[in-house]
């Protein structure tokens, strides 16, 4: 099986030497023994795009070479790409570019491709891949589980077990909540004493039918940085070194003096997984903290 950044550079290659035929997910999706359903989900988890419409969006951007640099015929060009007929060329075309090929070859006028994608080496971990975050705003939410203080020098090791155990022996006992997805919350923080609380929970609307033996927590709706983290194993099997990379490549960009946002996972951090997301190769895991915007 193939790491998951290999896998994802190797369909980003297979699109590009693809872009003059019949390349599609399906066709990439059985290339790598995977669902084209997940291949999807996988796609757009780690690039925040669909990617039909990114083969499309490829596609057009180097048909754009022959348009502009050859005498080549618009139904040619068309073919040439992959396209049945001239008219779905034209009108992906103008979709994308928002005038018709005959016009952009006469005017020459400058237009917006998409480049190719790619995955760069410090997002790269030994058994997954991480990305740079991106500032979303996450709205009000609640949370009920187990609570546990647990030391800065021990967080790696006892916060895995105690999400598994929780999982496995108390989330049945929370009504209502959604049944797949899990929620690990750091708060109440203690730089001086190297401690904070770990809640392992679940989602809930309200905590009206939540046991008063489980602890409740609101998240307040704010800006936050998300990070997306793909790994080849289970997510019972993320442990102290797979847990240690991902906060290595985090901390890198809270200490990066030119982001333009401050991250406040000094305060609280949550991370997010949707046990749906795992088809026995891959699983994927989201990552958030507040943010502030630097002065």
């Amino acid at each position: 099986m193939l790491k998951p950044y290999d896998l994802l550079e190797n369909v980003l290659i297979d699109i590009e030497k693809g872009l003059k035929e019949s390349i599609n997910p399906a066709v990439i999706a059985d290339n790598y023994s995977l669902s084209e359903g997940h291949l999807r989900r996988l796609f757009k988890f780690a690039f925040k795009q669909n990617i039909a419409g990114y083969i499309r969006s490829r596609k057009l951007s180097a048909s754009l070479d022959d348009l502009l640099n050859t005498d080549t015929n618009v139904l040619d060009i068309a073919f040439n790409y992959g396209y049945s007929y001239e008219q779905t060329y034209i009108r992906a075309f103008k979709e994308e570019f928002g005038l018709l090929p005959g016009k952009l070859r006469k005017t020459k006028q400058i237009v917006k491709i998409k480049p190719p994608l790619h995955i760069f080496d410090e997002n790269k971990l030994k058994e997954g891949v991480i990305f740079n975050p991106e500032i979303v705003m996450v709205p009000e939410f609640f949370i009920a589980g187990n609570s546990q203080i647990i030391p800065f020098d021990k967080s790696l090791t006892l916060a895995p077990k105690a999400a598994i155990e929780f999982w496995e022996n108390d989330k049945k006992h929370i009504k209502g909540a959604n049944p797949n997805v899990f929620i690990g919350l750091t708060c109440n923080i203690n730089q001086e004493e190297k401690y904070s609380e770990y809640i392992t929970s679940v989602q809930v609307k309200n905590f009206n039918n939540v046991p008063k033996a489980y602890r409740k927590y609101t998240f307040n709706s704010c800006l936050c940085a998300r990070f997306r983290y793909i790994g080849q194993h289970h997510y019972y099997n993320i442990n102290r070194r797979i847990a240690g990379e991902m906060y290595n490549v985090i901390g890198k960009y809270v200490n990066n003096k030119h982001q333009k946002y401050t991250l406040l996972n000094d305060k609280v951090y949550f991370e997010k997984i949707d046990i749906n997301n795992y088809d026995g190769k891959y699983c994927q895991l989201e990552w958030f903290t507040p943010v502030v915007e630097k002065k």
